[in-house]
């Protein structure tokens, strides 16, 4: 009876949270909840601080669109095992000052998004660069303090880069684009879009270094003609994927051979887009035997 009676009385915070509540329980939870379970008593906030501080990924998106300052400084502050940072729900007002220490205790770091964090300066992509050497995914999506410096740095010591959003990162111009593609030969997936900046010379000099290329976005770029093109399709054979909409330079004489390996290309071929312009204007798509 009194061995039933220990056992009525077992709570779940006896149970061995590092071994037992981190690991299989808490992390099967939404973190908005985990946030409100630390409002319970101050134990449950004890062991949420232990949860915290033992995260690999950081991502609150799923907790609506923005996380306040406070919040986020309060859950980092003991983590030093991070693999993944998303910033996104906190693009309105992280800076430097919120995010340096983050990233000085936080070496291991594989993933890193900062798309959209205006309030971030270069001295952010330079602590990123010297602190996470195992770098492989960064975004940097409308990131328009990213300069040629930085972008270096990274270069220099990221080296084993595998993706990389630089869309619409407007200082950046070939120079840094090509220094990139010559350090960083493992990458997979690159974003150059909307950055006028950009010529065949990047595109040519990413084509020639990064052979296992997959992924290429040149929305946008439009001095981007099919020279570069062509080289891309020359030196990458692993490419799925090419975006340039809005290339006006670029024609269908240099996006036939990739579409003939199967590329996945955003832009319709020239009847195609034909036949779409007169589904509009007549209401229906005539028929054409394309045999002929």
């Amino acid at each position: 009876m009194d061995e039933g009676a220990k056992m009525r009385t077992c709570h779940l915070l006896d149970l061995p949270w590092e071994d037992v509540l981190v690991p299989h329980i808490l992390c099967y939870l939404p973190l908005q909840h985990l946030v409100s379970l630390q409002r319970v008593s101050k134990q449950f906030h004890s062991l949420i601080q232990v949860y915290l501080a033992n995260c690999r990924t950081f991502d609150v998106s799923s907790t609506g669109p923005s996380i306040p300052k406070e919040a986020f400084c309060s859950m980092l502050k003991d983590n030093k095992v991070l693999h993944s940072l998303s910033l996104q729900s906190c693009s309105d007002w992280v800076s430097d000052e919120e995010l340096l220490p983050v990233i000085g205790q936080n070496q291991h770091l594989q993933r890193v998004d900062m798309s959209g964090c205006v309030w971030l300066t270069r001295h952010s992509l330079v602590a990123v660069s010297l602190s996470c050497t195992h770098l492989q995914h960064l975004g940097l999506a409308h990131c328009e303090w990213v300069d040629s410096l930085s972008l270096r740095s990274l270069a220099d010591h990221c080296g084993g880069l595998q993706s990389i959003d630089l869309t619409a990162c407007r200082q950046l111009k070939d120079d840094a684009i090509c220094y990139l593609a010559k350090k960083c030969l493992k990458l997979r997936s690159l974003s150059l879009a909307v950055n006028a900046n950009v010529t065949d010379e990047s595109v040519e000099e990413v084509a020639k270094n990064c052979r296992g290329l997959e992924q290429l976005d040149l929305t946008g770029c439009l001095r981007v003609r099919n020279q570069s093109i062509r080289t891309l399709a020359e030196y990458c054979p692993k490419l799925q994927s090419l975006k340039v909409n809005h290339c006006h330079n670029v024609t269908e004489s240099s996006l036939d051979p990739l579409r003939k390996r199967n590329v996945v290309i955003d832009v319709e071929p020239p009847l195609q887009r034909a036949l779409v312009l007169l589904q509009d204007v007549l209401g229906f798509a005539p028929f054409i035997n394309l045999q002929i």
